[in-house]
């Protein structure tokens, strides 16, 4: 009998030192800002288990993080371990954008962009998608052409967005494919002289 006991708290503390091993750590900022620029962070905090929400949570809500507003932001969006609450979704994804991170911008563009959780608006979408092209974000600027091509916004930025996404690089061949069709769509509503101005970087 005290073998068989014996025998299942060695097992039981066995599974307790394996599950702290297996314990998640939080997040760095540079691996979150991998995760999200990949589009793989709702994904990571499923596969994770869920083990992080109240750290997620407490960085968004407490010190106000914009990585980490965002990541609770979309959390709160999708139903993504915790509750939808679309109203506190969006302001945090807002605040994240506030506070100049281009993935929060760029998102906020795309769901004007889409009329996705919110009413369809092109302008609001250019209004957040400008900024995210400047800081350099290729979704953004890829985007922006877009809605350029749409004949959302004013021709005088043309030339802008053209030499933006035309002076990028690119780490996939099949987004840098996207980016030169965009371009020479845009090419078609821009005087000869402004594409070759764009094409030279000024």
């Amino acid at each position: 009998m005290l073998r068989i006991i014996s025998t299942v708290m060695l097992l039981c503390l066995s599974l307790t030192a394996k599950a702290e091993l297996e314990a998640v750590d939080i997040y760095s900022q540079k691996q979150l800002s991998q995760l999200i620029r990949n589009n793989q962070y709702l994904q990571r905090v499923k596969a994770d288990d869920c083990q992080l929400v109240q750290d997620i949570e407490a960085r968004a809500e407490v010190l106000k993080e914009p990585l980490y507003q965002f990541l609770w932001g979309e959390m709160l969006n999708t139903g993504t371990c915790v509750n939808t609450d679309l109203k506190r979704g969006m302001t945090l994804v807002a605040d994240s954008a506030k506070q100049g991170l281009a993935e929060a911008m760029y998102r906020l563009a795309s769901y004007h962009d889409k009329g996705e959780l919110v009413i369809q608006n092109k302008d609001k979408a250019m209004k957040y998608a400008l900024p995210a092209a400047y800081s350099g974000y290729i979704p953004a600027q890829m985007l922006l052409v877009k809605l350029f091509i749409e004949d959302i916004g004013s021709p005088v930025d043309y030339e802008t967005g053209y030499r933006l996404l035309h002076n990028n690089t690119f780490d996939s061949q099949h987004t840098k494919q996207q980016a030169e069709h965009l371009l020479q769509q845009l090419a078609t509503k821009m005087p000869v002289s402004a594409v070759k101005r764009a094409e030279r970087g000024y």
